[in-house]
């Protein structure tokens, strides 16, 4: 039995966000499970959905015993997100440290003091017990910090790679390509010679890619991004996408910029568009409004969700754990990620700095330390 402090997040359904600092008991762990006690549990933007939805945070405030943050929520958004008001939820989607405790499995056994990456949906905890098929074991010499971002943007670039060649796809498109996620796809591409359109907002962004070697940029501030999207893709032949915006015009853009270079030869009267498909895929939504469609891309094309632990679910076992090998054997080089700050359970509460690691800046991350003092 382990006592824990851990972080929960509530929307109430009277329009009140509340983060939670509660102490909590961690059961033994059955046959397959391990307990790990949580070193650094990095602040991803898929976390900060399920962590503060669409609550104001300009107007959020600590408890005198900084165990209660509090923000008011927009009322208009309450009906988005019913199904989750008056739920107290763990948060904190990935994390690692080291094995404390392990049930009496083989495998369970094995991991016994090593240190693993997990992920889990509860990792801003100081302790977490998970099964052990939600572990990656990191070779000796690896910190916990070092492991931390193990999951959520390794095997997601890794997995838009593997996606790519499932579906038939020769070349990428990615959007916020100059984030942590974005760099790892780079260097992923680049080693194994695939074609990746880059589509970045500012020039400081493209700089950063143009740093580890990406070819092919465009920056949609530019006057001439329409005119450097059809170049890359007709360059590259790119017919597949992954969009981390979801709002605006960006997919229709590129699905319009693929359609142009797939139909550049047409003769005749073109009906239905060019045969090839052209597919984006949208896994994040850093722009919360709708998506605009200005369908003028034929008839051959697909926008559907992406989501990581839905595509790892269809690979074989034997393929998911080649992937955690890789992940484990390039986390310092391909799958590096720097940290801006290692925060305390405190820090992480705290009204201004909630506001910069909420802000999502290109080229800051930060990550939680729950056994930090």
């Amino acid at each position: 039995m382990h006592n824990s402090k851990q972080l929960f997040t509530n929307i109430t359904s009277e329009g009140q966000l509340q983060i939670s600092l509660q102490e909590t008991e961690i059961s033994a762990p059955k046959p397959h499970e391990v307990i790990v006690q949580i070193e650094a549990a990095p602040i991803n933007p898929s976390d900060m959905w399920p962590m503060f939805g669409p609550a104001n945070l300009a107007e959020a405030a600590l408890s005198d015993d900084k165990s209660l943050l509090t923000a008011p929520v927009f009322k208009g958004m309450l009906p988005r997100i019913k199904s989750r008001l008056d739920m107290v939820l763990p948060i904190g989607n990935e994390g690692a440290g080291k094995v404390v405790a392990a049930g009496e499995s083989e495998a369970a056994q094995a991991m016994l003091g090593k240190t693993v990456a997990v992920l889990s949906g509860a990792t801003y905890s100081q302790f977490c017990k998970v099964p052990v098929q939600a572990c990656i074991v990191h070779n000796q010499g690896t910190t916990a910090k070092q492991a931390a971002s193990s999951f959520v943007n390794p095997l997601t670039a890794l997995g838009m790679v593997e996606t790519m060649r499932m579906e038939g796809h020769s070349a990428l498109v990615h959007t916020a390509a100059a984030s942590a996620l974005g760099q790892m796809l780079n260097k992923i591409c680049i080693a194994e010679g695939v074609q990746l359109v880059n589509i970045v907002r500012k020039q400081e962004q493209a700089d950063i890619l143009k740093g580890i070697g990406a070819k092919y940029i465009c920056d949609s501030s530019s006057d001439s991004f329409k005119t450097d999207l059809y170049n890359a893709i007709e360059e590259t032949g790119a017919t597949l996408a992954f969009d981390a915006i979801g709002g605006g015009e960006l997919v229709s853009d590129i699905l319009t910029a693929m359609e142009m270079v797939g139909s550049k030869d047409a003769k005749g009267f073109n009906t239905y568009g060019s045969e090839a498909n052209k597919q984006v895929y949208i896994y994040g939504g850093l722009d919360f409004a709708p998506t605009i469609l200005n369908r003028a891309y034929g008839m051959t094309w697909g926008i559907g969700g992406w989501l990581l632990m839905r595509f790892l679910g269809k690979l074989p076992i034997p393929k998911v754990l080649e992937l955690h090998k890789r992940v484990a054997d390039e986390i310092n080089t391909t799958f590096a990620t720097e940290f801006t700050d290692e925060l305390n359970f405190e820090q992480a509460m705290t009204p201004s700095v909630l506001q910069q690691y909420n802000a999502k800046k290109t080229g800051e991350k930060y990550v939680i330390n729950p056994n930090k003092a």
